[in-house]
């Protein structure tokens, strides 16, 4: 890993194809030994052949500098199967030592200097990587000074949006989009199942600063109200210029809630149809490849993930 500042001097990946950015969600080597470690994630990241991510906090701010978090004392396993429950005291301990850590992030991150998130936009991107967006997540309990922590990262990497999940709290997006739009980097919000076609109106109507990360793997699975999965195809053309960036995957329509994820082209995701409107329309937001389904024996997350960029690039031939 000492090698990896070097990587510029291997062949840079290009993950562009007929004028569709595909990227990843770091989250995708979240099964690969080092991933939170910035410098082995960027050789997973180009070995897949992709040039441009969604970057997990985790890594970035381990990179910084940030103080690791604070793990479970006590017996982590305990509580579980035929072992006694932790003890009042051990919970005690464990909730003080996690507000100890809390205070110390905030300390850290009100404190630290975004040349260092500069050196790491620069690492990427001598390797031919670019950071799009950034999922450091706001929360509402947070001061207007980590806020704008958040939003000097992002701006720091490169990103153009920070990303995060879709909220049925008014106030919270309401602030967000408020941010979002001061600092013009976009919020964007990622849904799961609960995902329709009205589902980000409300919060794009709130604020220009808001925005969606929009997964057509979930929203195909999750729009099971009625038999049949649901196109993404309807919403994108509906909200294509709010849309920051997308998630893919390929899972089968909901059955009675439960919907798989499988090896890309074995689901029932229209992606190809998905990647050729982009195509079509000159649509700008990346695609995010984000590898969910299981891993066959005797692969690994880098391999998978070539193999869907690779897919993608099919597709756009």
């Amino acid at each position: 890993m000492a090698a990896l500042p070097a990587a510029s001097l291997q062949a840079k990946p290009n993950s562009k194809f007929s004028g569709v950015q595909i990227g990843t969600i770091t989250y995708s080597y979240r099964s690969m030994p080092e991933v939170n470690d910035a410098k082995a994630l960027l050789k997973y990241i180009v070995d897949s052949g992709v040039s441009a991510i969604e970057l997990m906090s985790a890594p970035a701010e381990a990179f910084v500098g940030a103080p690791a978090p604070a793990g479970r004392g006590g017996g982590g396993g305990r509580g579980r199967g035929n072992q006694p429950p932790l003890t009042p005291e051990v919970i005690a301990a464990n909730q003080a030592r996690q507000q100890t850590a809390a205070e110390d992030l905030k300390k850290f991150r009100l404190s630290v200097s975004m040349d260092k998130y500069k050196a790491l936009r620069k690492m990427y991107n001598d390797a031919g990587v670019k950071i799009y967006g950034f999922k450091l997540e706001p929360r509402m309990t947070m001061s207007n000074e980590e806020y704008e922590y958040i939003f000097n990262a992002a701006e720091a990497l490169g990103a153009d949006h920070v990303t995060l999940e879709l909220s049925p709290d008014k106030a919270f997006t309401q602030r967000n989009g408020d941010f979002g739009a001061k600092r013009g980097i976009r919020v964007a919000y990622h849904a799961h199942q609960q995902a329709t076609i009205t589902a980000w109106d409300e919060v794009l109507q709130q604020s220009k600063g808001n925005a969606i990360n929009l997964d057509i793997g979930h929203f195909y699975a999750g729009t099971q109200h009625a038999p049949g999965g649901e196109n993404p195809i309807p919403i994108i053309l509906k909200h294509a210029s709010r849309i920051a960036s997308m998630h893919l995957k390929d899972r089968t329509k909901a059955v009675n809630g439960v919907a798989d994820n499988l090896p890309w082209g074995k689901g029932q995701t229209p992606i190809k149809e998905v990647l050729q409107l982009m195509r079509k329309n000159k649509y700008k937001f990346p695609a995010s490849v984000e590898l969910e389904y299981s891993i066959p024996q005797g692969s690994d997350a880098v391999v998978e993930t070539a193999k869907c960029v690779q897919y993608c690039k099919d597709c756009l031939a």
